[in-house]
């Protein structure tokens, strides 16, 4: 909660004293000088860097809840870069042109813990958390934004260091293709692993002459939640298996006592020897009650 009103503050104070308030998208130079306009600028860019540290919170979290997955090389290396390169930032162009780049991250970090806030809520929150991956698509549209916005700078007559604009532009570049794997990574060769084996489970099945399940997209999504799978259990027919001490020669007489075979797989070498009374082990045979499971 912390994170969402300190993110949702740093935009406000960038949108309040520069970029809802007379700052050109094509061009900004800083603007160094005492009065109250600039050094409110200097104060946000102030709180963003400190933001920065408080943002490390969320790895000691995931740490103690022991959460190790979530620390990933995405993880590791935004959260031991950024820091320093705000810093850079703040020290020698503290406003102007590079704090579109502050401005655009605090509005996803709003948004990104928000959605963590939900999740911390409990399990029953995950139906409302479906959009987790577009936030990951979020980061990566925001990283071409903030390319796009600092690339003009090389290319145009603009009162405003080159060395930031290219150092904006590495940025940009490397966390965009590291998103750009954490997605890959997470959501596309997931659902391809899950494919492949369901395709799997449904040959098998095929191959035994067990029924193959179509379940739709629609179905897919709903039975993400967990009273979802737990209601398709009682689609599964099930059979009681028991094991009775009775005599090779006791078969009919268990069959008018309406004890019957468990029906094995169709089609399969066993059905034929179930069903003609013929299987036993050692005088013990497999059968089951007759039962509505």
């Amino acid at each position: 909660l912390f994170q969402v009103l300190f993110s949702t503050w740093i935009f406000y104070e960038a949108w309040a004293s520069a970029w809802g308030n007379g700052y050109s998208l094509r061009c900004e130079p800083v603007d160094y000088s005492m009065s109250p306009s600039a050094m409110r600028v200097a104060r946000g860019c102030w709180w963003y860097y400190i933001s920065k540290f408080t943002e490390f919170f969320d790895t000691f979290f995931f740490v103690m809840r022991k959460k190790y997955d979530q620390v990933s090389t995405l993880h590791v290396i935004h959260h031991g870069i950024m820091p320093m390169s705000v810093w850079f930032g703040v020290k020698f162009t503290p406003g102007g042109h590079s704090t579109f780049f502050g401005f655009l991250n605090t509005f996803i970090h709003i948004i990104m813990y928000t959605y963590y806030l939900l999740a911390a809520l409990g399990p029953h929150m995950q139906k409302y958390l479906w959009w987790k991956k577009y936030l990951t698509v979020l980061q990566m549209i925001q990283f071409i934004m903030v390319f796009l916005h600092a690339s003009q700078l090389l290319f145009t007559d603009c009162d405003y260091p080159k060395a930031f604009a290219w150092f904006i532009l590495m940025h940009a570049v490397l966390f965009y293709f590291l998103f750009y794997n954490f997605y890959k990574q997470s959501y596309t060769k997931r659902e391809v692993k899950q494919k492949i084996s369901q395709k799997k489970k449904d040959d098998d099945d095929r191959a035994h002459n067990r029924p193959v399940r179509v379940i739709s997209e629609a179905e897919r999504q709903k039975n993400k939640s967990f009273w979802s799978n737990m209601s398709l259990l009682t689609n599964i027919p099930c059979f009681l298996p028991a094991v009775t001490d009775v005599d090779e020669d006791s078969s009919d007489e268990a069959i008018k006592n309406n004890t019957v075979y468990s029906m094995p797989p169709h089609n399969s070498i066993t059905t034929n020897a179930f069903m003609s009374g013929e299987t036993s082990f050692h005088n013990r045979a497999f059968v089951s009650k007759s039962s509505n499971a």
